[in-house]
């Protein structure tokens, strides 16, 4: 696997109730992350390991059908089809992305 296909995998963090609640839990240190459709579980671990410089334990993913968007009552369009993954990190391993943008502006 290349570095650069390993830069594009990750398209952001997942940030929803559920991945707060496994993000804050201490004994098992997960995030949520969105990632390309055509990702599997070891490139995800690469990814991870490489542009974040911690451990991963294990990856779960999940692909997420699209849904049909409203308007009123009439359906109007779909919104995509995406996959997240859910990343186990061992234990004193921490991803900080408010600090990573922080980062990044200056």
């Amino acid at each position: 696997m290349k570095n650069e296909r390993l830069m594009r995998l990750i398209v952001g963090p997942h940030t929803t109730e559920k991945t707060t609640m496994l993000a804050d839990q201490a004994e098992r240190k997960q995030i949520g992350l969105r990632v390309l459709k055509d990702a599997a579980k070891q490139e995800i671990k690469k990814a991870v390991e490489l542009m974040f410089n911690v451990k991963v334990e294990a990856v779960n993913t999940t692909n997420t059908r699209s849904k049909l968007r409203l308007s009123g009552r009439a359906p109007s369009q779909k919104k995509r089809h995406w996959k997240k993954a859910y990343v186990t990190l061992r234990k004193g391993d921490d991803i900080n992305f408010i600090s990573i943008q922080d980062e990044k502006k200056g």
